[in-house]
């Protein structure tokens, strides 16, 4: 049997590798059109600013390795031009001499990747996308004395490139035409990644995207200049699939690949996995494209494992990811709070802000974690988390919990590792299950952050419990302050009748110890979700 894989890197190696543990008689062919086959594109950004310096660290296998260990034929420079579905044959050609060969095939595997975006921009051409190892070859030499740059797009990648280059020692700009960088995260999620990037020098333009590239600057919507000796086009990427369109395979609404739970296209000899290809959404059951490569790993593995009779279906995905920026870990899992409404769909959202691990233990920093629970059910739909350390495991914990159909109230019963270094005796996770379990019961109700406002419109009344001091360094406009521990003392000072009230301290905890004083007396005593430190970063008052 011959098994013919387009595309060396992630899905399309995961497959080669796999399928030869499984198969020592298969012949197994692997094209890449680049020169380089399973390098750590990850890693690609990092190299740029000098953090992996050496290349060679990137190229994690070479033809003549991956022969010596499977004996696999991996042919890079080459390109597939052409599928003849009939004839089970493509034709591929060699990059630099123009030569072309025909390559007959009984089962053919398609994992091209992504293409970046390069919108109809005016000098667009001067803009350098960063995919591969030619790539990250260009950017460097770019950079080689320059002094200013400008990244446009505030994506994972466009985060990281400017970061490093900032790492080099440039001016860096970047430019993101929505009103916030990270669109997986919501608005009072995102703040502390925008205040980092700016404490750090890099100029943030959002809500302005780029209309024109020149020599030595680009030009915004809102009409500025930006000086750029370089120009990064980190704006996104879309699939790759004209090879597979011209032979008449099926794409889906999303322009990825359609596939079915084996991954095989409409043709039942041609396989297709990762970027190039739609998935499942796993709240939704829709077709959405999630460019990650854990995930076009797995379903590299799958293929190899149907190929040779031993398939599983694929998994649905969650988009479960991280990046590290500006020494902050920023992760997401699921759908956030802005896709929910949008979709229609109930949510009941959990903000925390607890201690990276044991205060009492030298280093511990604040965390941000945002829950989304079904109301009804108390399925966990989405996850997000900003912070110094921590964030990975509190999000890969819940992911965990996502993917075993946990609901959100038993997450408190999770048994997590705890020594003082790394966690607390009550771990965050646990602690999110906690506050699910009382909101979901109805012992407590809350307030959002954006509802705050219009509730005051309609007559609630806030009530600060922190302490004085902390209420003269910033407050909710309106709200009047009483110490949660001079609360049963000043009962008479509150606003009677039936007037409901908005409880909040800095971050929800002392707020809910007062609210349990208040639950009692007949009337709406709602708690502040996130407290204080949400509101401030979604209002940005």
């Amino acid at each position: 049997m011959r098994v013919v894989i387009v595309g060396g890197v992630a899905g399309g190696m995961s497959a080669a590798a796999r399928l030869r543990r499984l198969d020592e008689s298969a012949e197994i062919v692997v094209v890449e059109k680049s020169g380089y086959v399973s390098f750590a594109n990850c890693g690609l950004p990092y190299h740029v600013g000098g953090v992996i310096e050496e290349r060679s660290a990137l190229l994690l296998q070479t033809p003549q390795a991956l022969y010596d260990r499977f004996r696999l034929d991996v042919r890079v420079g080459v390109e597939a031009v052409q599928i003849n579905r009939q004839s089970r044959e493509v034709i591929v050609r060699d990059v630099a001499t123009g030569r072309e060969e025909t390559l007959s095939y009984d089962k053919l595997v398609l994992s091209p990747g992504a293409k970046p975006l390069m919108p109809p921009i005016p000098g667009i051409e001067r803009a350098l996308p960063l995919r591969n190892v030619e790539d990250t070859d260009r950017m460097l030499e770019a950079v080689q004395g320059a002094e200013t740059a400008v990244v446009i797009g505030g994506g994972f990648v466009g985060l990281e490139v400017a970061e490093n280059l900032l790492h080099r020692g440039m001016k860096v700009a970047l430019v993101e035409a929505l009103p916030q960088v990270m669109a997986p995260l919501d608005p009072e999620m995102v703040d502390p990644v925008h205040d980092a990037m700016r404490a750090a020098g890099i100029d943030l333009r959002l809500g302005s995207g780029v209309t024109i590239i020149g020599e030595h600057d680009v030009t915004l919507a809102d009409g500025a200049t930006v000086p750029a000796d370089v120009v990064v086009a980190a704006i996104g990427v879309r699939p790759d699939t004209e090879l597979a369109k011209a032979s008449g395979l099926k794409v889906g609404p999303r322009g990825g690949l359609l596939v079915d739970h084996r991954q095989l296209t409409n043709d039942p000899h041609i396989y297709a996995v990762g970027d190039a290809v739609e998935k499942n959404d796993a709240l939704s059951d829709e077709a959405v494209l999630v460019p990650l490569a854990n995930t076009a790993n797995l379903q590299g593995r799958r293929v190899a494992d149907d190929i040779a009779g031993r398939g599983k279906p694929a998994r649905p995905v969650r988009g479960t990811a991280i990046v590290g920026l500006l020494g902050l870990q920023v992760a997401a899992t699921g759908w956030n709070e802005k896709r929910l409404r949008d979709a229609g769909r109930a949510y009941l959202a959990i903000h925390t802000h607890p201690a990276s691990h044991a205060t009492y233990y030298p280093g511990a920093s604040t965390m941000a974690l945002k829950l989304l629970v079904d109301p009804a059910t108390g399925e966990i739909l989405g996850a997000q988390g900003v912070g110094r350390e921590g964030i990975d495991k509190r999000i890969d914990v819940i992911a965990t919990a996502m993917t075993a159909g946990m609901t959100a109230p038993e997450l408190a019963e999770l048994e997590l590792a705890y020594a003082p270094q790394f966690g607390s005796a009550k771990d965050a996770v646990n602690m999110l299950g906690f506050i699910a379990e009382n909101r979901l019961s109805g012992w407590e109700k809350s307030v959002q952050w954006h509802e705050v406002a219009e509730r005051q419109a309609e007559g609630a009344v806030v009530i600060d419990v922190r302490t004085p001091g902390e209420y003269a360094a910033g407050a909710i406009p309106g709200a009047m302050n009483i110490p949660v521990d001079e609360l049963r003392d000043r009962m008479d000072e509150i606003p009677g009748g039936d007037v409901p009230l908005i409880l909040h301290c800095g971050v929800g905890i002392r707020s809910h110890a007062a609210l349990a004083a208040l639950r009692d007396s007949g009337r709406e005593v709602l708690n502040l979700d996130g407290g204080y430190t949400t509101w401030r970063a979604g209002t940005g008052i």
